[in-house]
Parts: structure tokens; C-alpha cells; sequence
């Protein structure tokens, strides 16, 4: 068997300003042919997952390049473009091929191109032809199309939020894909349109005992071959925006879309429980400081690099510091500028310094303040469970008694070495301020004494109902109330 892998990758959050070029995806992710690291990132598992079995099975892998920028918004036309020319020229390099196994993300918007990644499958259909296998992992916070269905004979998306498990999931694509090239099964997907959009972390009730239900049915059903739920991705206004079911089988299509229905009205029946309960900076700051065992972790959800915003919002700072906050350490803040600054004064500078709030209405204002620079790391990076995920050149700095981390490359906070790698002992801190919504929870929860959620400023386009939409379908949950007329 001859296997052609490949990946092209970034969750596109069309409200943000922060446009990607090719310098985002040098930035997180550029790995040409034979080249990408032993560790995959987010999107790039069925790569690494697949060198491992065709080792084992004795087939060839062609491995094509492996592109993941982190989440923003637009992607250049250009730069999207040549990515996936780069990956098809690859790919007709590489023919005749018995299957194409690739990585994507689902939820990208170049400019020209709204639905990225039905544009590439179908012209990964088109090289191929109708009878080779064709398959892809995703995430689930993206968009599932009528070409993308179209275009592949199946899907496999993460099922955990935070997405701990990409790696699990890249070694059930492969090994439907290796049945299917042996003869033993013949894949179909069956989907059902949930018609809501919402927010599903996995780490509390009642999505975590929905996915351990989907899970006991792919083991326990027979001709079940995957489930998977695509959450949806509130911030990419597309057309085909929104929540959905995806059954795969083996050849049995009437069964799928029974049980896509089934579990798909389950899921739009607990419509708004799902998402944690969340807080305003005001009270969030008070309740940390009223802590009585440390370090609480204080999330400010909606800032989320991983979401696309820029991450340099300041309203939580702004907080710590009018409240006169000592012990705490926020990371990070996105402020390219600042770091160069800071970088070009040197550890142990003292020097005034205007930060954060330069990306968009909603994200507070401008720190301004006398600096001390403590610590300076150029390409710092943290760990993503398996992965390691890049925060570009980044500084430690103080002001007023609070540890802020600067960084010039946009990732939210997903694990604590963000701020041990930065000489910040996480554990000493009575208050750690992190920017994700929940990807921080696997790792965090491991240390924190307690967890706020909290909702500061108006960075992220996180009420569907008031959204200013102009392609997403506006027939939906929560635009309408009760879509299915039940």
C-alpha cells in the first residue's frame, strides 16, 4: 500500500482582526515533507500516528508537508492558496496512491474561500478519483459541509474539549482506514443537523457523560464505527455554521442517520447547560482574593487565543491592579511590540512601559506603568499534553507586585510550564490569570485550589443571539427558540 498523508490547519474566527499570513504558519507550524518533528501539534496526529503503522504493516508512507497556524482570523488568499497547491502538487507527485490521510481543522476561512477545507478535499476527489480511499481527523469546533461529505469516505473528530485526546482519535482514523484497505469494512457517514450552536466542554456534566455514552457505543453497537460530535464554531460566519451529529458505519447508512437523529435531539435537549458558569472581572478578583487556599486559577475565557482574538486584552490586569492585588502572575498578554522593547533593555531593566489593548474595541486599555524586566526567553514554548505549543519570544516582567508574562506569538494558556518556563513557580502564585475557555483544564486542574471562569470585556463574539451575522443560518438555536418544533 502506498499512503499519502499531509495537513493544513487553523480554527479562523471571521470577527477577529488579526489576519494570518505565511508567517503564522512559520510561526507555530511549517514542516516540509520528512520533516515534521516526532511530536505532532493539534491537527497533524494522523502524520505521526501514520508513520508508526505503516512501519508496522510494511507500507509506504509519503508523508506531504504539515501546516498548523494558531487560531485568528482571515487567512491571506495568497497564502492559503500556496499551502494547498504545495500539498496537491505533493500529492500528484506521489500517485498512484491507495489512500489519502490527512489532518485538518475544519473551521478555516481564507479570503476567497469560505469553506477551505471542502475546497481541498474536493480536489484531493478530484486527483484521486472516486475509488480511492479519502479521510481526514478534525476538530470539533469547526464546520461540517455539504462538499466536504461530498468529497471523503469518512471523518473522525476529537471528542474531548479540552482536546486531550487527538492522538486517541488519529489511531481510530487509521484504523478504519487500514480496515477499509484490507477489505473488512466499508465506511459511510450519516449526519444529523443539531440546528443550534453552543459550547460544549467535555470536563463537566452534562457533555461528559454525553461523550462517555458515545464512546460505549462505538464498543458496544455493532456496524458502529465512529461518533462524533461537531460542536460548531460561534465565531466563523459561514453558511453551513452550526452543531452537528456524525455517525460512521460499516455500509449501514439508515442506521447511522437513526442514530445521528437520535442523539443529535439529546444533545440540542440540553441546549445552554453545557458552557461553565462565568463571573465579571469585579467579582471574579474579589472571590480569588478572598481565597483561603492557592493558587486559584482565574480563566478569562473569552480572550482566548485559541479562539482567534489577539489575547492582549486587559480588563482582568486592570482589575488586579486597581484592587492593589499582590501575588498574583497573568500570562500572557500579546504585545509583540512591548517584547521588543523589553528584549532590547535587557533582564534587570527597570523602564516605563504601555502594554496590551491594542487589538480591538472591548478589550480594555493600554497598561501603562514602570516596568521591571526579570526574565527573557526567546522561542519560549509550554506543553499540550503530547504537543508542545510555541508562545513565540516572550518577557517576564513586574509591575505593582503582579508577575506579567508578554508574548509575541498568540497562544492561549494551556498548561502551567507557561509560567515556569518564564522563572514563575506556578504553585507560589496566590492568583494565576490564564487566557483559554477550557483547553487549561486538563493540566491546571492538577494544581488549582480553586477555578473562576470569567467573562471580561467583549473580546469574542460569545452570544449567537446577538451576534451580527451575515452568512451564518440565522434558523438555529439560540437565534430562534426552538428550531426542530418540538
Amino acid at each position: 500500500m502506498r499512503i499519502f498523508t499531509a495537513a493544513l490547519a487553523t480554527e479562523t474566527n471571521t470577527f477577529s482582526p488579526i489576519c494570518v499570513d505565511r508567517r503564522a504558519f512559520e510561526a507555530s507550524l511549517y514542516a516540509p515533507p520528512g520533516l515534521h518533528p516526532e511530536t505532532p501539534t493539534l491537527c497533524s496526529a494522523p502524520l505521526t500516528v501514520g508513520r508508526r503503522i505503516c512501519i508496522e504493516k510494511g507500507w509506504d508512507l509519503i508523508e506531504g508537508t504539515a501546516a498548523w497556524a494558531d487560531p485568528a482570523g482571515l487567512v491571506n488568499r495568497s497564502t492559503y492558496e500556496g499551502l494547498r497547491d504545495e500539498v496537491l502538487t505533493q500529492l500528484r507527485a506521489a500517485m498512484p496512491v491507495d489512500a489519502v490521510v490527512l489532518g485538518l481543522h475544519g473551521a478555516m476561512v481564507a479570503a476567497g474561500y469560505e469553506d477551505t477545507e471542502g475546497d481541498i478535499l474536493a480536489r484531493v476527489r478530484e486527483i484521486v478519483g472516486p475509488d480511492i480511499l479519502v479521510c481526514a481527523e478534525l476538530d470539533p469546533h469547526s464546520h461540517l459541509t455539504a462538499k466536504r461529505l461530498a468529497a471523503a469516505d469518512f471523518f473522525v473528530y476529537f471528542k474531548e474539549f479540552p482536546h486531550t485526546d487527538f492522538v486517541d482519535r488519529a489511531e481510530d482514523l487509521w484504523r478504519i482506514a487500514v480496515d477499509t484497505l484490507e477489505g473488512r469494512l466499508r465506511p459511510v457517514m450519516s449526519v444529523f443537523d443539531c440546528r443550534m450552536i453552543d459550547v460544549f466542554p467535555t470536563s463537566r456534566d452534562p457533555m461528559r457523560s454525553f461523550v462517555d455514552k458515545i464512546m460505549r457505543l462505538e464498543k458496544e453497537v455493532a456496524d458502529i464505527l465512529s461518533i462524533s460530535v461537531i460542536h460548531g464554531f460561534m465565531a466563523g460566519d459561514v453558511p453551513e455554521m452550526g452543531t452537528k451529529m456524525l455517525v460512521v458505519t460499516n455500509d449501514k447508512r439508515e442506521k447511522g442517520e437513526a442514530l445521528a437523529r437520535e442523539l443529535g435531539l439529546e444533545l440540542f435537549s440540553k441546549r445552554g447547560t453545557f458552557i461553565m458558569p462565568q463571573i465579571d472581572e469585579i467579582e471574579a478578583v474579589a472571590r480569588a482574593t478572598a481565597a483561603t487556599s492557592w493558587p486559584v486559577v482565574i480563566a478569562d475565557v473569552w480572550d482566548n487565543p485559541g479562539g482567534g482574538t489577539a489575547g492582549d486584552a486587559t480588563v482582568l490586569l486592570r482589575e488586579l491592579l486597581d484592587q492593589g492585588v499582590r501575588g498574583a502572575a497573568v500570562g500572557t498578554i500579546w504585545d509583540p511590540m512591548a517584547v521588543q522593547i523589553c528584549m532590547a533593555a535587557g533582564e534587570g531593566a527597570e523602564i516605563p512601559l504601555r502594554f496590551g489593548a491594542k487589538s480591538a474595541p472591548g478589550t480594555g486599555n493600554p497598561i501603562d506603568g514602570v516596568v521591571k524586566v526579570v526574565k527573557l526567553v526567546v522561542n519560549a514554548e509550554m506543553q499540550f499534553g503530547k504537543s508542545i505549543a510555541p508562545f513565540g519570544d516572550a518577557v517576564h516582567v513586574t509591575l505593582d507586585g503582579i508577575d506579567i508574562i508578554l508574548n509575541s506569538t498568540r497562544a492561549q494558556s494551556f498548561d502551567p510550564s507557561l509560567f515556569s518556563v518564564m522563572g514563575i513557580d506556578p504553585m507560589s502564585k496566590k492568583i494565576l490569570v490564564i487566557k483559554s475557555t477550557n483547553h487549561f483544564y486538563a493540566s491546571f486542574s492538577k494544581i488549582a485550589a480553586e477555578i473562576i471562569y470569567c467573562s471580561a470585556g467583549t473580546p469574542y463574539p460569545n452570544n449567537p443571539a446577538k451576534t451580527p451575522y451575515r452568512r451564518a443560518p440565522k434558523n438555529i438555536w439560540p437565534m430562534v427558540a426552538d428550531p426542530h418544533g418540538q
